[in-house]
């Protein structure tokens, strides 16, 4: 609960300071508050935030996944590839499906494969992770030839594809929706009750015969899937499918998730923190661009509030 308090305390914190130091428009209103400001920050974090849902799982059983950056290139580029291999005979709905489906695949996959290296042979996360960080993105370059393929810019699938899942409405309600369903399925399933017992105290719950591989397969499997789906809206959004998309995003979504109170060892944490983590992360983001501040030091800020993070939960 006291996580919980600290987190919306914290962005309650940020957004006062985000609209303190706003820049004020032409007509002196206040550009954080303007309603378009407001979604496009909904929007812009929606994708980071996909992929914090099922990271929080992840660090709930004391876990980390350093290849969701990498996962997303690949989705982006799996859906350029197929969208613009023409198909005949296939109308625009059919050939839209089968490249998210194929995308999706894609990369439940790899998050599969991640979490039975992890499980059956006993290799830390954080290696196996980075081991695939590195090689998937490798893959997304090798099956792109190393450049980027535009999408979304005529009259064809990939056009239609693209104005429909770059709408606000559906990036933003599509991680609202999927927050829903990580809420529930952390507080009110079995599922959920393994993935907090195996990050509490992982030798107790094998010795109770709780299905740890299994879960930390399925956790795995839900990351590799979500990022996906976070690379599908990148995909849109963007027009292109890019090999060299979602750098640093893993830190981007440890960030959210940690920030959220979520404890770095395991076992304790909330799907509504992570949510807070993610706002606080967007609303931080939008008003230090907004003041044109150098990207450089907007990274070392975000690295600077990670930390203090990490240390108030030393603390208690």
């Amino acid at each position: 609960m006291m996580r919980r308090f600290q987190s919306v305390a914290g962005l309650a914190a940020v957004v006062l300071l985000a609209i303190v130091f706003s820049p004020a428009a032409a007509d002196g209103s206040n550009i954080f508050l303007g309603a378009g400001n407001l979604t496009d920050v909904l929007r812009q974090m929606s994708v980071i935030g996909i992929i914090a849902l099922a990271m929080t799982y992840v660090i709930l059983t004391s876990g980390i996944d350093l290849s969701v950056g990498s996962i997303l290139a690949l989705a982006t580029s799996v859906t350029a590839l197929v969208l613009t291999r023409p198909m005949a005979g296939w109308s625009a709905g059919p050939h839209i499906g089968i490249a998210i489906l194929a995308a999706l695949a894609a990369c439940a996959a790899v998050g599969a494969i991640n979490g039975w290296v992890i499980s059956r042979l006993a290799i830390q996360p954080f290696i196996v992770t980075l081991a695939a960080m590195i090689g998937v993105r490798g893959l997304a370059k090798w099956l792109t030839g190393n450049a980027n393929i535009d999408i979304g810019f005529g009259q064809d699938e990939a056009a239609i594809f693209a104005a429909f899942f770059k709408q606000k409405a559906v990036v933003v309600g599509t991680f609202a929706a999927l927050a829903a369903i990580f809420w529930v399925i952390l507080t009110r399933t079995v599922f959920g009750r393994y993935v907090r017992a195996i990050g509490d105290n992982e030798t107790a719950s094998r010795y109770t015969g709780l299905p740890i591989r299994r879960v930390k397969v399925w956790v795995y499997t839900l990351s590799g899937l979500l990022s996906g789906l976070a690379g599908v809206l990148y995909a849109a959004e963007n027009h292109q499918g890019n090999p060299n998309a979602g750098a640093a995003y893993e830190l981007d979504a440890i960030a959210a998730v940690v920030i959220g109170g979520t404890r770095l060892s395991g076992g304790r944490g909330s799907i509504a923190g992570t949510l807070a983590g993610t706002l606080i992360m967007g609303v931080l983001t939008n008003i230090l661009r907004l003041k044109n501040v150098d990207s450089n030091v907007e990274m070392m800020v975000k690295a600077v509030i990670i930390v203090l993070a990490v240390s108030i939960q030393k603390r208690q």
